[in-house]
């Protein structure tokens, strides 16, 4: 095994060390080499087949790691992804290999969690458009509604829906929620009822995804989905486009049976000008933009990185080792 000081470290997070220099200032001198992706966006897999030959630790952002990825990372023992979904990664491949992958779960919880209240009260009170008709001299009579006795549905109790309903319990709402394995002394803790699926879809008012990207999960926003929801409810899904079928939210939408959606992931990212969604006065887009703060990005980093040293270390991940 080679010694810490003579490993070499591939970053492509962008992200990283942003908002704490002292991370890329510790990694530095931890190690022999860094090298960090300066491309501004996630890299693709024959940009990395390219870096990754003679790299030992990878602290991974949004990349696609496939199989041709890793099978080229020659020295490769660790990808410590700066984040929580490891959709992009050939998990099957790392382990055949001997590759240590690792996530970060919970590190930006609390900041995805904000950004879905935000987008709940601007689903329901139209201050986007109202702001915008203010800024241009006119003055809008707008009618919005409240979230005191709404029905707000949680697809998904882990770290993150543990946070929204959190922020959520103090808005005299009524919280419902799905979970395969439900945390019921935090549901009780927090008045949060634990229902069906089909419950959940019938009787929410506003329905949010906090749920992975698994084979199960994929697409599991179709038009049968999308038909068992209440009437006039919103969807919101700030944890992966891939959970949408956006075709059928489109007609769900635009047939009048949701009021509207926010989103902060898409299938394709960036989605394009010819995403139908996109041009919905009823949508909300965003810009995958839930871990983006200090807090989220300061705490993946951390993570990703003491999971990818204790690995070089031979210690063992910390964290979060999938």
């Amino acid at each position: 095994m080679k010694l810490l000081s003579e490993c070499h470290v591939l970053v492509t997070s962008t992200s990283f060390g942003r908002f704490d220099p002292r991370l890329k200032q510790e990694l530095e001198e931890q190690v022999g080499r860094v090298s960090y992706n300066e491309s501004g966006k996630p890299l693709s897999p024959a940009e990395l087949v390219a870096l990754l030959p003679d790299v030992d630790g990878y602290i991974a952002g949004l990349d696609n790691i496939n199989r041709a990825v890793l099978e080229a990372a020659d020295q490769l023992q660790v990808v410590a992804r700066y984040g929580v979904g490891t959709d992009r990664v050939d998990l099957e491949a790392a382990r055949e290999l001997g590759i240590v992958v690792t996530n970060t779960p919970g590190a930006n919880a609390v900041s995805v969690a904000e950004l879905t209240l935000a987008l709940i009260l601007n689903l329901v009170r139209p201050v986007i458009s109202a702001s915008e008709q203010t800024r241009s001299g006119g003055w809008p009579r707008t009618s919005g509604l409240t979230l005191e006795g709404k029905t707000i549905g949680l697809l998904g109790l882990g770290a993150i829906g543990k946070e929204v309903a959190k922020r959520l319990h103090g808005f005299a709402c009524r919280l419902l929620a799905y979970e395969v394995l439900p945390d019921k002394i935090f549901a009780a803790g927090y008045n949060v009822s634990l229902v069906t699926l089909d419950e959940l879809l019938a009787g929410s008012d506003i329905l949010s995804m906090h749920v992975p990207v698994l084979p199960q999960t994929r697409q599991l926003v179709n038009t049968s989905f999308l038909a068992r929801m209440k009437e006039g409810s919103y969807l919101i899904n700030t944890a992966r486009g891939e959970l949408v079928d956006e075709q059928a939210l489109f007609e769900a939408i635009t047939s009048g049976h949701l009021a509207g959606a926010a989103l902060d992931a898409f299938a394709q990212e960036p989605p394009g000008a010819e995403n139908a969604l996109l041009r919905l006065p009823q949508v909300i887009p965003t810009p995958h933009m839930g871990a983006h703060t200090d807090g989220a990005t300061n705490a993946m980093g951390w993570m990703a990185l003491r999971n990818c040293l204790a690995v070089l270390k031979g210690e063992g991940a910390i964290d979060g080792v999938v």
